[in-house]
């Protein structure tokens, strides 16, 4: 029994250290806009990305440009992981208050 829960540790280590390399990067939520409206992040890199929803309604965060739709409930938040990208601009936007919470991600 200790050999199998030794094997599966190892197994399962690569996906720890793999996620705690990934570079962390935060948005903030307020009065359903995103802070920073513009995010500069490095090319050809997979990134933690922590949206804090400072508002008092739910958010859902959401791209046309690349695999992300994550619901952010009232003053709290989430993470997701994001990436690789390609060089280029690539948005982002608030499924619940499209017109005032967009913003972009600048890939360099």
């Amino acid at each position: 029994m200790k050999r199998l829960l030794l094997l599966t540790t190892l197994a399962l280590l690569p996906l720890f250290v793999s996620a705690a390399d990934d570079p962390g990067y935060t948005l903030r939520l307020k009065d359903h806009r995103y802070q920073p409206s513009v995010l500069h992040i490095p090319a050809n890199t997979r990134i933690r990305l922590e949206v804090i929803n400072q508002d008092a309604s739910p958010e859902e965060f959401e791209s046309s440009d690349f695999p992300a739709e994550k619901i952010v409930m009232p003053n709290s938040r989430m993470s997701l992981f994001i990436g690789p990208f390609k060089p280029g601009r690539y948005g982002f936007y608030g499924d619940f208050h499209q017109p005032t919470a967009q913003g972009s991600l600048i890939v360099e």
